[in-house]
């Protein structure tokens, strides 16, 4: 198998990455695995839950990135990887773990993955998911409450205490790295057709 073409999806918080992810997963279905950063957040067991909650969730220092990475190249290379598997809820990570095999497209996924230059490196094509700020929150909002189980209180206390303020820090300066810039994300239907289109031209070539 050749060395598969490595897609980074990167965006805020609600941006629309993981809808433009599905639907990019829904016509390559066969070609394709994907890999979020997001299960691979730190495990903080040794710290009680209520501690846990007070953790800075959008710093780059709250993943285990080396680890993310290490898997990356391990799946570039045509292996099989044990991808954790991170609760939400409990915010802390599983025992388990879930086989994930290579495939000709890896399409990876996160608010952080092009701010550090080694794992943007690693990509073939890196698309920014840039939505308006008031639509992020709306959509981080009910996905909290209705997926996560979190308090409304919570949602916003944590965004504005940390979520924000990691954004304009971290996430949007890395926009700049991107080849792509989508405006609304899975929902900009003409530019998730281009992307398709770039990507089946590299299977193909």
């Amino acid at each position: 198998m050749k060395s598969p073409i490595i897609i980074g999806i990167a965006g805020g918080t609600g941006s629309g990455k993981t809808t433009l992810v599905k639907k990019l997963y829904s016509e390559l279905h066969d070609e394709v695995v994907r890999l979020c950063h997001d299960h691979y957040y730190k495990s903080y067991d040794h710290m009680p839950y209520e501690d846990r909650t007070k953790l800075n969730y959008d710093h780059p220092n709250a993943f285990e990135t080396d680890m993310f990475m290490l898997h990356l190249n391990q799946l570039k290379k045509g292996h099989s990887i044990q991808r954790p598997i991170y609760n939400f809820i409990k915010h802390a990570r599983e025992n388990e773990t879930i086989t994930i095999m290579p495939k000709k497209v890896i399409i990876v996924e996160g608010i952080l993955i092009f701010e550090n230059i080694d794992l943007t490196n690693l990509f073939d094509i890196k698309v920014y998911v840039d939505t308006d700020a008031d639509v992020r929150f709306i959509r981080r909002l009910m996905r909290d409450v209705k997926e996560r189980g979190r308090k409304l209180e919570s949602v916003v206390h944590q965004y504005l205490s940390t979520v924000k303020i990691m954004h304009e820090e971290f996430v949007e300066p890395s926009k700049r790295y991107a080849d792509i810039i989508i405006p609304e994300g899975g929902y900009n239907e003409v530019a998730v057709s281009m992307l398709l289109d770039r990507i089946r031209n590299l299977l193909n070539a």
